[in-house]
């Protein structure tokens, strides 16, 4: 298979299981949870910030491609996609983006010791205690489904963003 640049391209390795076919209710748990993050008040441009970031780090392409395509729909500039992954090199993000998105790498990554204090402290100086609780949400259902589509290979390209 050869890609628009000429270049060989590798095939994507078939999907291994369907969460969604083989464990309907829990996937359907697993929906409205997002569906309540998604509902919590934070603003839309924040969450899908926060879901690429933490999808990027984990290597869930679908839900990079996902993600993306939302925040693209939602008006989001392709500068600030295209630098997402190196925020804090750049000045295209807010102190409370950035504070949400320096928490979004700690829990996703959750090095030896957790969530340093002072990347807590940063986020708590961002968000209310309330919004805190919903980013904190938010990030832990983004890694979920990060786990879901890497473990079961979902396939970057067959979401279809609502019209």
């Amino acid at each position: 298979m050869t890609t628009t640049s000429g270049q060989t391209a590798t095939p994507m390795p078939a999907p291994r299981i369907s969460l969604s076919d083989l464990t309907p209710d829990i996937y359907r748990a697993m929906i409205a949870l997002d569906g309540a993050v998604a509902r919590s008040g934070l603003e839309r441009p924040l969450l899908e910030l926060v879901r690429i970031r933490a999808s990027q780090i984990n290597g869930c392409a679908y839900c990079v491609d996902m993600h993306t395509l939302d925040a693209r729909a939602g008006g989001e500039r392709e500068q600030r996609l295209h630098a997402l992954a190196v925020w804090r090199e750049t000045p295209f993000f807010t102190p409370r983006e950035r504070a949400a998105l320096d928490l979004t790498e700690a829990a996703t990554r959750l090095p030896g010791g957790g969530v340093d204090d002072e990347v807590f402290a940063r986020a708590a100086e961002q968000f209310t205690e309330e919004e805190l609780g919903k980013l904190i949400w938010a990030i832990t259902v983004i890694n979920a489904w990060n786990r879901i589509g890497v473990t079961s290979r979902l396939v970057p390209g067959e979401y279809k963003p609502d019209a």
